[in-house]
């Protein structure tokens, strides 16, 4: 292929090369024939070689050493080298090259030409890749054509002042006259640079935000004649006069209208015209519609305008386009905590959404979903949710589960739907429910002593349908050794009673004992409920104790050791052995939501002498062999009970264990520690921002280990979706972060959310920790950061 050739032909040639192989051949020759022909002083095709090097640019193909011929052809007093120069300079130059600060003369020079060509050609360029230094040094002259009497400048000029602002934040407040004066123009072209440049302006600064708050009749006066004005076809698309124009005013009187009632006050009805007006069977018109409604919410409007929004919306989520259905979901999201009774009117078609074939759309429609759940909607809305999430993908079963047990806690309108409503999610989707499911679950069965008999025989047939689902056989199992003289009697009022043997208990558990499917942690359940069966039957003891030993030897540590205690209470500790097991007592909640045995932040208050006296006297004298045998079970005892002191610890009494010898009991198994008082923690507030707190606090577990335990709340009045936390230590440091308690946090500081970071530090450097906090609220996601120079207690 010879140096001369056309574009067309250079193009040609590439597109028929059959392998990469040839093209970057085609390439590299025509390459270096326009490097040959750059080096020659009197080059009559300039602008052809360079076009044809911006092709090869285009192609991902090195073009670098075309920059300089760029800056020569720009200085060129001829139009046709100009425009190939600018144009090369836009795709091969930016802000960083230092061959760009080479051209600003030109720019400059060409900013004064007489030809509004050329001036549009310096305005581009400058537009797309003007430095900082370059938008310093021309600012003035752009000021100057924004208020020429040509619009084709004018317009290009709005909006390479857009460009400086954006670059240089100081440089505001010298458009801001000639901005105003724009508005007055008829050219739309000249009017949506001039939008354009004041949002700019009002964003960047608050000042200059109120100053442009007096343009908003000027605003509305032009956004009214575009909704009036007959047909125009330099501007009409699709039935709608200039949209584009109509869609950047909106967006500028949301910003002027929010949080001043005035402004807003003012564009009331302007809104209104606009949202009834509008064809809403066209994208164009769905774009404006959109476009006002976001204003409608945004501002201090009134409530039958906002109404009227929502409604839109309701409209939009009817429509075939799918990208439409999300668009509206994801805006009433925002708006569902501030008109919940609006966005309830189309609680219908929302749930419809949730059998829609897009993922976005169904997650879209999860959350609105669940954020629709009240109390007076909770059955309906949870059958739904409830058929959603035996359907639903694998990727949105944990946050469907976790949004219909936080719905079914807040609105439950009994405790038997309750406990029905989490046993079928566990029962649908166990594998995907978050930690602390179990264990609350429990508590609740704990609590609800009415409905025991009627939860131990339920879980008795889920636990024979299937064992697959871990969750669902550890409550099972919990409730089966608790309760298994409850479900050995046979007789329910709540459901139909189940005739059930010793054996037939007895065998379940030990299929979960023996199941491949069945966790350490579900074995350890089944193992607990074993033993404790063997203070609920009378005729298999000896089987329990056989299936107890078998597991003394089990590779698992965790089990191992539980099989060795329980093998223990049975040989030495027998006459003891019902009242370890007897049933655990009721698990209760504080205003913290701190449970039974957990340490409140509050110190205790000490208890008076004469109360102590009364519960003293109010204890039953107990025989000192039986009270000598359960201090032997805690660590044995040496000295001999003084007659009428108290069992049970009240606070004037002190006993003082010393080790046994003997070496044989529970405690020695796990070290033979002594209890000793625990002292809080201190705590440390490292994040405080939008109502959301972010505590830590944190204890040393070893020289170079420490476990820090991270506390948010909500002090807001929404609920707050999708907290996350994300830590980040020096490379020496070793970090593991635990699952946390939640992903969600309730209005109001409902409930708090922990979560436990362990660190270990060999190398004793200088920890720090930097902390990365993500949520969404209001449908709006926030993401911060937050570095932890100082740990508290170390």
């Amino acid at each position: 292929m010879s140096p001369s050739v056309p574009l067309q032909e250079m193009i040609r040639a590439i597109r028929s090369a059959r392998t990469q192989c040839e093209e970057r051949g085609v390439i590299q020759r025509e390459c270096a024939a326009i490097r040959a022909q750059f080096r020659q002083t009197d080059n009559g095709g300039r602008s052809h070689n360079l076009a044809k090097l911006l092709y090869v640019h285009m192609l991902g193909y090195p073009a670098h050493f075309g920059q300089m011929e760029c800056v020569r052809m720009i200085a060129s007093p001829r139009y046709s080298e100009k425009r190939v120069g600018y144009l090369g300079a836009m795709m091969l130059l930016d802000e960083k090259q230092d061959a760009s600060l080479l051209i600003t003369n030109s720019i400059k020079n060409d900013l004064s030409h007489s030809n509004q060509y050329v001036q549009s050609l310096a305005l581009c360029t400058l537009a797309c890749m003007g430095s900082a230094e370059m938008c310093r040094d021309l600012a003035p002259e752009i000021d100057r054509l924004l208020r020429s009497s040509n619009s084709y400048i004018k317009k290009k000029a709005a909006l390479c002042a857009v460009h400086i602002v954006r670059k240089v934040h100081d440089l505001g407040e010298l458009f801001v006259p000639s901005a105003r004066s724009l508005l007055s123009e008829k050219n739309h072209g000249v009017l949506h640079g001039a939008v354009v440049l004041i949002t700019e302006l009002c964003e960047r600064s608050p000042e200059t935000l109120e100053r442009f708050r007096k343009t908003v009749p000027d605003l509305v006066q032009i956004m009214k004649g575009l909704v009036i004005s007959g047909y125009s076809p330099d501007h009409d698309v699709a039935g709608v006069s200039d949209p584009f124009l109509q869609v950047r005013i909106l967006r500028l009187l949301r910003i002027l209208g929010r949080n001043n009632e005035a402004a807003s006050d003012a564009m009331n009805d302007l809104l209104a015209q606009v949202a009834t007006n509008t064809d809403s069977t066209k994208t164009v018109g769905n774009a404006v519609l959109y476009e006002t409604v976001l204003t409608v919410l945004d501002i201090k409007s009134e409530s039958g305008l906002r109404v009227l929004a929502v409604n839109i919306l309701g409209r939009f989520l009817l429509n075939n386009d799918r990208n439409i259905r999300y668009i509206a979901m994801t805006s009433l999201q925002k708006i569902v905590s501030t008109d919940h009774n609006a966005v309830q009117r189309h609680r219908g078609t929302i749930v419809d959404c949730l059998k829609d074939q897009d993922a976005s759309v169904k997650r879209r429609a999860l959350e609105l979903s669940l954020a629709l759940v009240s109390a007076s909607n909770i059955r309906s809305m949870m059958k739904e949710l409830l058929i959603f999430l035996s359907s639903c993908p694998p990727e949105l079963r944990a946050q469907a589960a976790s949004g219909i047990f936080n719905a079914a806690e807040r609105y439950a309108p009994s405790k038997r739907w309750h406990i029905d409503t989490i046993l079928h999610v566990l029962t649908t989707a166990g594998g995907d429910v978050r930690d602390e499911t179990v264990p609350n679950l429990i508590q609740l069965i704990t609590n609800t002593s009415e409905l025991h008999c009627y939860t131990v025989h339920k879980l008795y047939r889920a636990l024979f349908t299937d064992i697959s689902q871990q969750p669902l056989v550890q409550v099972a199992c919990w409730c089966i050794g608790e309760y298994g003289d409850l479900l050995l009697k046979g007789e329910c009022q709540e459901t139909e009673a189940v005739q059930v043997t010793e054996d037939d208990v007895l065998d379940a558990l030990e299929i979960v004992l023996q199941s491949h499917m069945s966790t350490p942690t579900t074995r350890g359940f089944a193992l607990t409920a074993t033993m404790k069966l063997s203070t609920r039957i009378t005729d298999n003891v000896d089987r329990i104790r056989s299936i107890v030993s078998i597991y003394g030897s089990c590779i698992d540590v965790e089990l191992q050791q539980r099989a060795v205690e329980y093998n223990a209470l049975f040989k030495k500790y027998d006459h003891m052995r019902a009242a370890v097991l007897e049933r655990m007592p009721v698990i209760q909640k504080n205003s913290l939501g701190q449970t039974n045995g957990e340490l409140s932040e509050e110190p205790m208050k000490e208890s008076q002498p004469g109360k102590v006296k009364q519960e003293e006297t109010a204890l039953p004298p107990q025989p000192a062999g039986q009270v000598v045998d359960l201090l032997d079970l805690l660590g044995g005892s040496q000295e001999p009970l003084q007659p009428g002191s108290s069992v049970g610890g009240s606070a004037s009494t002190q006993l003082t264990a010393a080790p046994s010898s003997a070496g044989g009991d529970l405690l020695d198994l796990l070290g033979g520690f002594e209890p000793t008082p625990l002292a809080p923690a201190p705590t440390v507030t490292v994040y405080e921002k939008n109502g959301v707190t972010l505590t830590l606090s944190c204890e040393q577990q070893s020289e170079s280990g420490l476990t820090v335990t991270l506390t948010a709340s909500n002090s807001t009045d929404s609920d707050i979706s999708g907290f996350t936390l994300q830590a980040a230590v020096p490379k020496s440091v070793q970090l593991q972060m635990r699952a946390p308690s939640r992903d969600s946090l309730p209005a109001h500081g409902g409930a708090k959310l922990t979560q436990l970071v362990v660190l270990n530090n060999p190398n004793k450097v200088n920890l720090k920790m930097r902390i990365r906090v993500s949520y969404t609220c209001q449908g709006s996601v926030v993401q911060d950061m937050v570095q932890v120079d100082s740990f508290p207690g170390l």
